[in-house]
């Protein structure tokens, strides 16, 4: 039975946000990938266009979501669904670091409006 403790979670930091990852092929997922998410006060990621479904549910905190160009607030509580081929942009506005917990399927890549392509290792 594969069970990932906390302690054996690999820790990646990118765009001033932390990724804790927990379902990877690495620890033996098949299909999908999850992981936590800290984004800390006065974080503003660079918006970025993915290639899978990814489900994003607030644990704690707040966030402020640029998707597809419609900007929402979504709090503790609220989950967003992000399509493939949606660009989506994560701001933390608040004094608080908002809690995340994302699932989307294995070969998530996102691409930057630079040209630049990411290949997050918390979601391959």
């Amino acid at each position: 039975m594969p069970v990932i403790r906390s302690t054996d979670a690999v820790t990646h930091e990118i765009h001033g946000a932390r990724f804790v990852s927990y379902a990877t092929p690495r620890t033996g997922s098949k299909e999908l990938c999850a992981w936590r998410g800290e984004i800390p006060p006065g974080t503003k990621a660079p918006a970025h266009t993915v290639n899978r479904e990814e489900i994003l549910h607030v644990l704690i905190g707040n966030l402020r979501i640029t998707l597809d160009g419609t900007t929402t607030d979504i709090a503790a509580g609220d989950t967003l669904i992000i399509n493939p081929g949606a660009t989506l942009a994560v701001e933390n506005p608040t004094d608080q670091t908002a809690l995340t917990w994302v699932t989307t399927s294995i070969g998530l890549t996102a691409d930057l409006a630079d040209g630049t392509r990411l290949a997050p290792p918390w979601a391959n």
